[in-house]
């Protein structure tokens, strides 16, 4: 079975749907990832720029991007690197904070490890 690593313009056209073919043809491989045909990587790099470019250039609302990662990020069949932390990080991007703030404090929360910040938001949430 091939391996492929996720890029983000994948990602961002299977969502936004702004371009039909390569929609379908990332949902075609997103099929044969389901059906054990090929395996698919997904970097929290990955979803880092594409919470970025789904908020700045499609204007999605926090919600959105939120409620769509949860459900892509749940996907058994797919081979995501950090998913309890990025499964994790959603409320307290919802809350405001950016991506990589609610990141580090999925990360650390559960490990019981300080992030080391000058903001003092995050790191009041970081605890």
């Amino acid at each position: 079975m091939m391996t492929y690593l996720l890029d983000t313009n994948v990602l961002v056209r299977f969502l936004v749907g702004d371009n039909k073919p390569q929609q379908e043809q990332a949902a075609k491989w997103f099929r044969q990832a389901e059906a054990n045909d090929i395996e698919i990587v997904i970097d929290p790099a990955i979803i880092a720029e594409t919470t970025f470019v789904l908020s700045s250039l499609y204007k999605f609302s926090r919600d959105r991007i939120a409620d769509a990662m949860e459900v892509l990020l749940s996907q058994r069949w797919l081979r995501v690197r950090e998913r309890e932390a990025l499964l994790d990080l959603w409320p307290s991007y919802r809350a405001g904070f950016h991506f990589i703030d609610s990141y580090l404090i999925a990360l650390s929360k559960p490990k019981g490890i300080a992030v080391l910040t000058f903001d003092k938001k995050l790191k009041t949430r970081a605890r």
